[in-house]
C-alpha cells in the first residue's frame, strides 16, 4: 500500500460464497496525526467492464433486461433492471473482456471498443473498478441471438437514444452505470 496514514492489520474473510466479504482493521493517521484503529467491512467481486452499444445510422443503443435480487429485496417491485452490458474481468484484460460478454449477452460480436473512463461504482463497501466503452454496431454485426450463458436469462434490448434518456428520467433506467454511459454519450453527440 502507497498511502503512510494507512497501516493494515487484520483482514477476516466472513462470506466466501458468491464473492468475498472480508472485515478489515486498520490503523488511520487523523489530520491532526494522532492513530485510531478502525474497522471496515469490503466486498470484493472482482473488477467489471460495462460497454454501451451505439448504432450512428438510426441513434439507437443496445441495452438489456435482466432479474437483480439487491433491487428487488430494495424495492424495485419486479426485480427486473434495465442495463448496459457488464460482466467480470475473469483475469483477461478489460478490452478482451468487455468484447466477450457483449458477444455472450448481446450476440454482437465487436472488433473495436472505444474505452472512456474508469470509475469506482460503491466505493464504500465494494472494491470493484469498472472500465466503461462505448463501441459501434449495426444489424451487419449481429452474430447470434444474445441473451447470455449458463443460467443467466438476459433479454436484449434495441432503442432509440432519446428514448433511452427519457426512462432514465421517468425512473424505468436506474442502474448507473448505464446511466453514466447514456449520458456520456449524449455529451460526446452534443460537442462532436
Amino acid at each position: 500500500m502507497m498511502n503512510e496514514r494507512i497501516r493494515l492489520r487484520e483482514q477476516l474473510t466472513l462470506a466466501d460464497d458468491w464473492f468475498t466479504l472480508k472485515k478489515i482493521t486498520f490503523d488511520y493517521q487523523r489530520k491532526n496525526g494522532t492513530w485510531e484503529t478502525q474497522s471496515r467491512e469490503a466486498y470484493d467481486r472482482g473488477n467489471g467492464a460495462v460497454i454501451l452499444l451505439h448504432d450512428p445510422a438510426t441513434d439507437n443503443v443496445i441495452l438489456t433486461r435482466q432479474f437483480r435480487l439487491p433491487t428487488f429485496v430494495n424495492g424495485n417491485p419486479t426485480g427486473m433492471l434495465i442495463e448496459a452490458c457488464a460482466g467480470l474481468l475473469d483475469d483477461d484484460h478489460p478490452d478482451v473482456a468487455i468484447i466477450r460478454e457483449t458477444e455472450e449477452e448481446t450476440g454482437y460480436r465487436l472488433t473495436h471498443v472505444e474505452k472512456v473512463m474508469e470509475a469506482y461504482m460503491s466505493p464504500g463497501s465494494v472494491t470493484e473498478r469498472l472500465f466503461f466503452y462505448l463501441a459501434e454496431y449495426s444489424a451487419s454485426t449481429e452474430q447470434q441471438a444474445g441473451g447470455g450463458i449458463d443460467e443467466e436469462e438476459i433479454e436484449v434490448l434495441e432503442m432509440s437514444l432519446p428514448k433511452a434518456l427519457a426512462m432514465v428520467k421517468t425512473g424505468e433506467i436506474q442502474d448507473g452505470k448505464t446511466i453514466m454511459l447514456l449520458q456520456h454519450l449524449r455529451l460526446k453527440q452534443l460537442t462532436a
